[in-house]
């Protein structure tokens, strides 16, 4: 079944909430408070534009329907990947070489958000750099190298290429080509992070109101009105963050992306020296097919795996059922191997592939559909939404231009299409195509 976060929504049984390192006491919104700004969902993008919004001396309050980091934000890979899901030459061929010089100048930026923030407030969250791209064929190498030329030209000089045995030497698997290292990226604890973030927010004087789900958002020509069960924020301005999880809460949102969910799963400990025989420098791995794997070392050692899609944001029956031939596949050393934890989580797919940004009418803004790139999009386009408020609206307006492109089929048919689509790819992948 899909979710729907609601003021009795638990963490889901995943490792990160298992070793959270903050365990917060939720406030429940009850009456009328005032703000500058109302944050809708206390994941990375509200989170983002709270802190940078607060750092001005903006009066914010963030309301959420669970709790910090239920969503995405705190069940994802935890894979600090540049980049958008539409690659920079997709972007030039569709919206021109200005938009890609434009959208290339700020690729790393969201990742640097991130290393300012664990390094300026102190956030325990595991983080470690450098992650990998993994590439299975002779074809994917190939794509690899374009991609290392074409942000070189865009003054992006973090990547490094590796043949066969190179790459050995970084992952205890010998499936791969090759692949390619980008130094500037990295991986982390995402719960952790959230949840040190909303520490951060708070300290600056941030208010954040938990298991208060929206029930409507209101505009008039002197603020907006975000309404939940109990109690009301009046603000100045509001910022829709809900991403996959937003429901049909603001409706004029609810067709333009649709939740699709991923599955992870979370191996036992598996001792410091079998750890480091699968990922002997440590970083954070994804291969290069369409429908693709990721994993990483958490900080004791257990191996977390994920991959894997559904359209329309359901759970499989069985996620370790689901991922552990991948697994083994990859390091059929540990076949033998117990999993621990397994979990699902929706991220909100655009069908460009591109974020989108935008405002309905004065009052309220949004920002959502990072189409599976939203540790590093999510902190950008937060920082985004920020400086709108403040006024600068230069980079708002470049996004918030771009066209977006409602799914084929509509709400009702939109998964199966997507589905359709996802299994020629795969089909692609297993062909070598």
């Amino acid at each position: 079944m899909s979710e729907t976060p609601n003021a009795n929504s638990a963490y889901p049984p995943s490792y990160y909430a298992a070793s959270r390192n903050i365990v917060r006491q939720p406030q429940v919104l009850e009456g009328a408070v005032e703000a500058d700004i109302c944050v809708v969902g206390a994941g990375y993008s509200g989170l983002s534009a709270a802190i940078s919004l607060a750092e001005q001396g903006f009066k914010v309050v963030m309301v959420e329907a669970a709790e910090v980091g239920w969503g995405a934000s705190g069940r994802n890979g935890g894979q600090v990947v540049n980049g958008l899901n539409a690659s920079l030459d997709t972007i030039q061929r569709r919206y021109g070489q200005q938009t890609a010089n434009f959208v290339g100048g700020l690729l790393q930026e969201g990742a640097g958000i991130i290393y300012d923030r664990v390094e300026r407030y102190g956030i325990n969250c595991d983080l470690k750099r450098g992650n990998i791209y993994a590439a299975y064929t002779p074809k994917h190498m190939e794509e690899l190298k374009a991609k290392q030329a074409l942000w070189r030209s865009h003054g992006m000089d973090d990547h490094e290429l590796l043949d066969k045995s190179q790459i050995r030497q970084h992952i205890g698997s010998d499936v791969y080509e090759g692949g390619m290292i980008d130094h500037s990226g990295g991986h982390m604890h995402p719960l952790n992070l959230a949840l040190g973030e909303a520490a951060a927010f708070e300290g600056l004087g941030g208010k954040i109101f938990e298991r208060s789900p929206v029930t409507k958002v209101d505009q008039d020509a002197s603020g907006a009105t975000v309404s939940t069960e109990k109690g009301q924020v009046r603000a100045k301005t509001a910022l829709i963050c809900g991403n996959a999880y937003l429901g049909n809460v603001v409706p004029e949102l609810t067709a333009r992306v649709m939740p699709v969910s991923t599955q992870m799963m979370a191996t036992e400990p598996l001792g410091e020296d079998r750890a480091n025989a699968l990922l002997p420098t440590g970083m954070c791995v994804e291969d290069v097919r369409y429908i693709l794997d990721y994993f990483r070392l958490s900080a004791d050692h257990r191996l977390i795996f994920g991959g894997g899609v559904v359209y329309g944001g359901t759970d499989p029956a069985d996620v370790e059922a689901k991922l552990r031939p991948n697994m083994d596949k990859v390091f059929p050393q540990l076949k033998q191997v117990k999993v621990d934890y397994a979990w699902s989580g929706n991220f909100a797919l655009s069908f460009s592939r591109v974020p989108q940004l935008g405002r309905l009418g004065k009052n309220i803004y949004f920002a959502h559909g990072y189409s599976g790139h939203g540790v590093t999009g999510s902190h950008l386009f937060g920082r985004i939404l920020s400086e709108a408020v403040r006024g600068d609206m230069t980079r708002f307006d470049t996004f918030a231009s771009l066209p977006w492109i409602p799914f084929p089929g509509g709400r009702m048919f939109r998964a199966q299409y997507s589905t359709l689509g996802s299994w020629w790819y795969a089909l692609k992948d297993r062909l070598g195509l």
